[in-house]
């Protein structure tokens, strides 16, 4: 069985040079990165206390020691919350559980964002909504995979879809494991896991690194089969209520090759068939 506290523990140690935290640099280490004794002295606890962490065994630990390991591994926000998830989960596993509806004003946005692709998607990267020029793009009622994960992945032709596939599914990647952290008990996330764990060896190999990180903002390129080359910035929307659903809105600068890619698309699927959402098709 995973211990992902004690993996992702000593991940994070393994990144950091001895000189980075003050300590005289060695020529000899079996290992990369700190030693478990020395970040337990950096950390004020006893080694047999931090043993006992990465082991999984550090049971009620404090708020106040995993924030000194964290200082001393120097995680950032995301990866101190993850910290957190992994070594309470029953807190975590007590948090409201995640809602796999989309609410109607919800898809009245996605709606008015005509003239930009947008969808709804949950922790588990389902796209649960979308709009009729996000549906264009993505081709979600045409029968391309609604989960993102699975298209990355599994899908043989990703690679020709995403042009930067490396970093599109190490940031899938990351920011399942996040998700696996503070939802210890959703049963469709552990199964959606272990499916791209048995079938893609690039997932194992990602997934082994234990990197976390949120779906905030970015570029993401792609070659649609029809208009070619789409080079779309991305915003995400965190909703109010529902925290662990977000609309994801993509956008082009006016007068680029893009936009007027994304026109020709629009125009071409307002012909071709009308919009729907998961569940009405």
């Amino acid at each position: 069985m995973e211990n992902a506290l004690g993996d992702f523990l000593q991940t994070r140690r393994a990144r950091i040079r001895p000189e980075d935290v003050g300590l005289p640099p060695y020529t000899r280490r079996r290992v990369p990165g700190l030693r478990r004794e020395e970040v337990a002295q950096l950390a004020g606890v006893s080694v047999d206390y931090y043993i006992r962490l990465e082991q999984g065994r550090g049971k009620n630990v404090s708020d106040a020691v995993l924030d000194a390991v964290a200082r001393v591994l120097r995680l950032d926000p995301t990866e101190q919350q993850h910290l957190r998830d992994l070594a309470h989960p029953a807190r975590a596993a007590a948090s409201p559980a995640p809602s796999t509806a989309v609410r109607p004003g919800v898809r009245l946005l996605l709606d008015n964002l005509a003239d930009r692709p947008a969808m709804a998607i949950d922790h588990r990267m389902d796209a649960l909504a979308w709009n009729s020029l996000g549906d264009a793009v993505h081709d979600f009622t045409g029968g391309a995979p609604r989960n993102m994960p699975r298209r990355v992945f599994l899908d043989p032709g990703a690679a020709d879809v995403y042009p930067d596939w490396p970093a599109v599914a190490a940031e899938t990647v990351a920011y399942l494991r996040l998700h696996a952290g503070r939802h210890p008990d959703d049963r469709r996330l552990t199964e959606l896991i272990g499916e791209l764990s048995v079938k893609s060896e690039h997932f194992r190999r990602l997934w082994a690194d234990h990197l976390v990180r949120e779906k905030t903002y970015g570029v993401k390129r792609l070659i649609h089969p029809v208009v070619g080359e789409l080079d779309l910035a991305y915003e995400t929307l965190s909703l109010p209520g529902d925290a662990d659903l977000t609309v994801v809105v993509y956008t082009a600068q006016p007068g680029t090759p893009t936009a007027e890619r994304l026109a020709v698309l629009a125009s071409w699927h307002a012909g071709a068939r009308p919009a729907q959402r998961a569940g009405q098709v």
